[in-house]
């Protein structure tokens, strides 16, 4: 479910790579056929801002044709890129909205065929809120856009948000209860590049913390026990798969007892 992949892309590898993807789409047969991509996630955060240096991925709205994902795998293949090195993973996501092409905003055009377009700024942040993960880079991407934008004298307010928020899903009932009060603290920060580094160092501990786990008993980490297993009164000395897993249900029945 995580990955301690070694691969990682820098701004430049994004846009070297993107090049190399034009090329071997123009000799499959796309030529005289301009494509348009949105790129989302840590690559628009990179593409956009400068507290972000890698990511693992490129995660982006791409086109369903095949020729697209031929020159994609003929791509990796060439350059010994990991699978999914270019990916659409995300619009199976609640962070996707069929309103994205809207509020994505032009970025470039590489070899005159591949139109590419980015998110930014308060419509990034409403993905991120979205997703609001702190095993990955989710929340400090939101701190670090803020604190970017404050410190660039383009402050971005919680009315913007708000609008990018209804405009992509239409309301605020599917954003995460934690994400919402995270951001209320947010905005309230004093420091937020003090805050950007915290919540940076948060993310890394507990993206190791379930690492470790999955390495001790793998396959046992799913999407519904995630927020257990990472959660600090959740502890383990056994080494056995089955008791953890009954440990990780007991644990989650604890939970949802009533408070007395």
């Amino acid at each position: 479910m995580l990955s301690e992949s070694v691969h990682s892309f820098g701004k430049r590898d994004i846009e070297r790579y993107l090049y190399e993807f034009t090329k071997e789409y123009k000799r499959l047969g796309g030529r005289h056929i301009p494509i348009e991509i949105i790129l989302v996630g840590g690559a628009a955060v990179m593409e956009n801002y400068g507290f972000q240096e890698t990511t693992r991925d490129i995660d982006a709205i791409l086109p369903t044709a095949s020729i697209i994902k031929e020159s994609i795998r003929h791509t990796g293949d060439k350059y010994a890129l990991p699978d999914g090195w270019l990916n659409d993973d995300f619009v199976k996501t609640k962070s996707y909205s069929s309103k994205l092409f809207l509020y994505s905003v032009p970025y470039k055009t590489i070899n005159q065929v591949l139109n590419v377009r980015t998110v930014t700024a308060e419509y990034l942040i409403a993905m991120k809120l979205m997703s609001a993960r702190d095993y990955k880079n989710d929340l400090s991407d939101i701190a670090g856009i803020l604190n970017e934008h404050k410190s660039n004298g383009k402050e971005i307010t919680f009315q913007m948000i708000d609008t990018a928020v209804k405009n992509l899903y239409r309301s605020w009932d599917e954003v995460p209860g934690h994400a919402i009060g995270f951001l209320n603290d947010l905005m309230n920060s004093k420091d937020l590049q003090k805050s950007y580094n915290r919540i940076r160092d948060d993310e890394k501990q507990t993206h190791r913390k379930l690492i470790e786990f999955e390495k001790r008993f793998p396959g046992t980490l799913t999407k519904e026990n995630l927020k257990l297993v990472e959660s600090s009164q959740f502890e383990t000395r056994t080494n056995d798969r089955i008791s953890v897993l009954n440990r990780i249900k007991a644990y989650a029945e604890e939970l949802s007892k009533p408070q007395s």
